[in-house]
C-alpha cells in the first residue's frame, strides 16, 4: 500500500551567530567585572606586576611615550572615533538613505557610553598612582573608555563595510587599520600608566558585548543581513 508522503516538521530556526557571541561575550564581561569588584587578588597582583613594568618603560623611553600620547588623544581619541561615527551615519544617509541603519549606528555608539560611564560610577575602581607619572586621566578606571569606544566603532563600521559588500582590497584595509587602532588604543593607555590592564581588557569585552549585540537587533529588524 502506497504510504501518502507527509511533510517533516519545520526546522526550527538555527541562532544567529551574533546572538551567540553575545551571549558568550556577555559571560566574558559579567565575569571579569565581578572578579574586578571583588578584588581578586590574583588579577590585582597580575595588573600590578604589568603596570610597574610598563611604567619603568615609558619613564625610560620619552620618545615612545611622547607617540603614545599623540596616538591616544589625537587618533584613537573616544570623540575622534565619535566623529568618525558621526561621518558613517551621514553617508549611509546620502549614498544609501538607509536613516534606520543612522539612527541605529549612532545610538549603538550613544548606549555604549552611557553603558560605559554607568560601570565607572558603579565600580568607582582608582587609577594607577605613580610618583613620577608620564600621564594623567580623570573619573573611574573601569573600563577604559577609550578602548571600549574604539572597539564599539570600528567593530560596527567593519561590520557594516561588509553588509555593504566593499571591495577586497578595502576591507582587508579597513580590518587592518581596526585591530591596530583597537590594539594600539588598548596598549597606549596602560603605557602611559592611567589604565590597568584589565581595565583595557573589560573596554574591549564590554565594546565587542556592544557590537554583537547591536548587530543582533539589526539582524532582527533585517533579516536578510549579513552575519
Amino acid at each position: 500500500m502506497h504510504t501518502p508522503h507527509t511533510d517533516s516538521p519545520p526546522r526550527p530556526p538555527q541562532r544567529r551567530p551574533a546572538t551567540l557571541s553575545t551571549g558568550v561575550l556577555a559571560l566574558c564581561s559579567a565575569l571579569l567585572l565581578a572578579l574586578v569588584a571583588v578584588e581578586w587578588s590574583p588579577l590585582l597582583a597580575l595588573d600590578g606586576d604589568i603596570s610597574r613594568t610598563t611604567h619603568r618603560w615609558a619613564v625610560a623611553e620619552p620618545p615612545l611615550t611622547r607617540t603614545a600620547r599623540i596616538l591616544t588623544d589625537w587618533v584613537w581619541d573616544p570623540w575622534t572615533m565619535r566623529v568618525l561615527c558621526g561621518v558613517a551615519a551621514v553617508l549611509l544617509i546620502r549614498r544609501y538613505a538607509d536613516r534606520w541603519t543612522a539612527l541605529w549606528l549612532v545610538l549603538t555608539v550613544a548606549v555604549a557610553t552611557a553603558v560605559q560611564q554607568g560601570v565607572k560610577a558603579a565600580l568607582d575602581r582608582a587609577r594607577p598612582v605613580w610618583p613620577d607619572p608620564v600621564d594623567s586621566a580623570h573619573y573611574a578606571a573601569f573600563p577604559s573608555g577609550h578602548a571600549m569606544t574604539a572597539t564599539v566603532v570600528c567593530g560596527l563600521l567593519l561590520w557594516l563595510l561588509r553588509r555593504h559588500g566593499v571591495g577586497r582590497g578595502l576591507w582587508r584595509a579597513a580590518l587592518a587599520t581596526a585591530v591596530v587602532s583597537v590594539t594600539g588604543v588598548g596598549l597606549t593607555r596602560v603605557w602611559l600608566g592611567v589604565h590597568w590592564p584589565t581595565d583595557v581588557l573589560g573596554g574591549w569585552l564590554f565594546g565587542a558585548l556592544m557590537v554583537t549585540a547591536a548587530v543582533a537587533v539589526h539582524q532582527h529588524r533585517h533579516p536578510s543581513a549579513p552575519a
